[in-house]
């Protein structure tokens, strides 16, 4: 629980009530209809919502046996079990979904798709649910807001997020040599980097391949020519951020 100037605001949900529903029938945008407002992720359906506010429980009576997380529901288990098989395996990179809905929109870091538009600034994003999230920036608002540097945020989990900073909480934990991160996000990319042997990313021009679409973009510099990174200085540009920096470093002492 965090504190926004004299208003005590709960950032960290435990259980959903009927408050959490956020219904617009009459919305324009039918994937907005039904979002959970613990989290932020939006359904379809009334009816699937409703399911998902049950992972929100605090009471989790189902594990599972092969890797002992706890679930409220038993069809939130069922559905995290298809983690332990190939039912909905990616094809490309190999990752693992636990359903065909998460897979789906899984498939689109691949492919680049991304079917959701502002309205307000035609930014395009891969899920509704990131959309959602977005769409909150063009209202101006940050009412969550850190105690202890001032720092505000237009949503309660930016916030969460960001504490960590400050009491130096790394929660989420490689399995593999024992690193931790303060974001989900930095531990893919950490697995990716380190324990995968996968190179799904090929170059079109060469017959390198790389384990991110990241470092296909950068490599792919090297045949176009491009130098995004310029220095402020003088006229030198680079290809990677890492080489502007160096060059401050070296010829313009910055960062000394």
């Amino acid at each position: 629980m965090y504190y926004a100037g004299g208003i005590t605001s709960v950032f960290v949900k435990t259980e959903a009530d009927s408050s959490d529903v956020t219904e617009h029938p009459h919305d324009e945008k039918p994937y907005m209809h039904n979002m959970c407002t613990v989290c932020y992720e939006v359904f379809t359906t009334k009816d699937s919502l409703k399911d998902h506010r049950q992972t929100h429980s605090a009471e989790k009576f189902y594990s599972c046996p092969q890797c002992e997380k706890c679930f409220s529901t038993l069809k939130g288990l069922r559905q995290h079990m298809n983690v332990h098989s190939s039912k909905y395996k990616c094809t490309d990179c190999g990752k693992w979904c636990s359903s065909k809905r998460q897979l789906t929109e899984h498939r689109r870091s691949h492919s680049g798709e991304k079917p959701f538009e502002c309205s307000a600034c035609s930014r395009r994003f891969t899920t509704a649910a990131h959309l959602v999230r977005h769409s909150r920036i063009h209202s101006g608002e940050k009412l969550y807001k850190c105690y202890m540097c001032d720092k505000a945020f237009s949503q309660p989990g930016d916030l969460n997020t960001h504490m960590r900073v400050h009491t130096g909480d790394k929660p989420y934990k490689c399995s593999l040599c024992d690193k931790c991160f303060r974001q989900s996000s930095h531990l893919q990319s950490h697995r990716r980097h380190m324990h995968s042997n996968r190179r799904p990313y090929h170059c079109p021009h060469c017959r390198k391949t790389f384990k991110t679409n990241n470092n296909l973009k950068h490599h792919l510099r090297i045949h176009t020519g491009a130098k995004p990174y310029s220095c402020r200085h003088c006229s030198e540009c680079f290809t990677r951020i890492d080489q502007l920096k160096t060059h401050l470093l070296k010829s313009h002492n910055e960062g000394t």
